[in-house]
């Protein structure tokens, strides 16, 4: 994205760009930074937080978001040994750009919904 004055902006999603943008903002991950945002979890309060997902697509999830700087995976000295997630300072930044996306979902769902219900009419009348 160039930022010239006067020049039009230009958006340029490399592939980076996409991978790291569809690890961060799937359904689920946006379900776990929500938890994590709030407080810190372990991996089977983080699965009653969250209901419907299952066991192999939190555990994913968690690794996806741990292997981009976004959480971390902590060692607690308890007996037996637990883990906890927490969010990171990077993680944290996350939160105002996602915040505007719902934010803007929110003020144009009306517009979206009427859109759809043109698309689907048309849709069966062809």
């Amino acid at each position: 994205m160039t930022d010239t004055p006067g020049a039009p902006v230009e958006l340029t999603i490399s592939a980076p760009h996409r991978e790291l943008l569809d690890q961060v903002l799937d359904k689920w991950s946006l379900a776990v930074l929500n938890e994590l945002c709030e407080r810190p979890c372990r991996f089977n309060n983080l699965r009653r937080a969250i209901p419907t997902v299952t066991q192999k697509s939190l555990t994913a999830t968690l690794r996806k978001l741990e292997r981009n700087g976004i959480i971390e995976r902590v060692l607690l000295s308890s007996r037996p040994v637990a883990v906890e997630y927490r969010i990171t300072p990077l993680g944290k930044t996350l939160r105002p750009p996602i915040d505007v996306i719902l934010q803007w979902a929110t003020t144009h769902m009306p517009a979206i919904e009427r859109a759809r219900t043109s698309f689907d009419t048309a849709e069966d009348g062809a």
